[in-house]
């Protein structure tokens, strides 16, 4: 059995600077976003790479891994911002941003490891398009649930769908490896 931690944890570290280093470009801007804003950023790059796996042509040249990367970072935000709140202006310094994303992240992995014991590694014989279209289904179960205020009936919070999010597009990434980092 391959050592799924070990790989998620390279998967996260990749996500995790490019958020901090972004954090520094731009500070915490994304803390004004809604959290229906965030769900709309994560469905566009959902449907990017869904037409990326789609259309032999491409406009502009860029893989899927990118934006399987976007999906990780605004996942967590939006994790964030359902602990936090929505802020009227950027809050958070870099430290504070960091110690948050580490904390979901930590919950999400637990998650997953969880998950992994009980279905077996399925995912591991997946296709990288089924797991997009995991990921659309979820966007579209997490729009669903932003439309009722929140409320559900039977079924799991917005914020297990998020984490299902980030652990699809890190299994994708885990299927279909990152460039090596310089």
């Amino acid at each position: 059995m391959k050592n799924t931690s070990l790989e998620f944890d390279n998967v996260i570290t990749v996500c995790r600077t490019l958020f901090i280093n972004k954090m520094k470009d731009y500070g915490s801007a994304w803390r004004i976003l809604r959290l229906p804003s965030l769900t709309d950023q994560i469905f566009i790059k959902a449907q990017r790479i869904r037409s990326l796996q789609e259309n032999e042509v491409r406009k502009v040249d860029e893989d899927e891994k990118g934006e399987f990367v976007g999906i990780i970072n605004y996942s967590i935000m939006a994790l964030i911002q359902l602990e936090l709140g929505i802020a009227d202006q950027p809050d958070l310094d870099v430290s504070k941003a960091t110690e948050l994303y580490d904390a979901k992240i930590k919950l999400t992995k637990e998650l997953m490891e969880a998950k992994n014991h009980d279905y077996g590694e399925a995912w591991r014989d997946m296709r990288v398009s089924s797991l997009t279209d995991l990921i659309l289904q979820k966007l579209l179960r997490v729009k669903q649930i932003e439309d009722n205020k929140g409320k559900t009936l039977v079924s799991e919070g917005i914020d297990a769908n998020y984490q299902d999010m980030i652990n699809y597009a890190v299994f994708a990434l885990i299927l279909d490896p990152l460039a090596p980092q310089q």
